[in-house]
């Protein structure tokens, strides 16, 4: 049976570029493309890094029980899993990777207990996170806030996930989670 490793941080820790490398790492892997109702930003591909909807339509597939999980991460901005993407990729054979909100991340755990591995990525200190988010430079001051904000709450989940991963050295975490998965896959 295919498993799901789920990998979840606050924005800035790390975590995109943790499932970048396993893909490239390993090919038993697919990435499960979230919907999400914020606009594209440049360097972003419609049906590659996200399924770009209007939030009146996330709605409507929401009242259609169409997704396995979703959340209203910022005001009329939501992220989700679609139940046909998991099948998409489950019809594939590959174990499915997840770059997925913490609260998102808590709900797949949920759901999938038995065959799911929950990592929570970890910056090496709120500041050094405060500062990638920052340096980013795809924020408006007040985007900003409210994306601070959310990662200081995020943090306080980190106990609730099976792995913690911290983010201070690049190349040692990536080589810990590529342990942590190879671990958790042969078994």
């Amino acid at each position: 049976m295919s498993k799901l490793l789920i990998l979840t941080a606050p924005s800035g820790a790390g975590k995109t570029t943790v499932v970048r490398h396993l893909l490239k790492t390993r090919n038993d892997l697919a990435f499960s493309i979230s919907a999400t109702t914020r606009a594209m930003r440049p360097h972003e591909t419609e049906g590659k890094d996200y399924y770009f909807i209007s939030p009146e339509k996330f709605r409507d597939l929401i009242a259609k029980d169409e997704f396995v999980e979703w959340e209203e991460v910022y005001t009329n901005q939501f992220y989700g899993t679609l139940k046909d993407e998991i099948n998409r990729l489950w019809g594939m054979g590959k174990h499915i990777i997840f770059d997925i909100d913490v609260k998102g991340a808590l709900n797949l755990k949920r759901i999938f207990p038995d065959n799911s591995l929950a990592i929570f990525v970890k910056p090496p200190s709120k500041e050094i996170l405060f500062e990638r988010l920052r340096q980013r430079k795809t924020e408006t001051e007040e985007s900003l806030k409210k994306r601070l904000a959310r990662a200081e709450e995020e943090l306080s989940y980190q106990n609730k996930f099976d792995h913690i991963l911290v983010n201070d050295v690049l190349e040692r975490a990536l080589k810990e989670a590529e342990e942590v998965v190879a671990a958790f896959l042969s078994v």
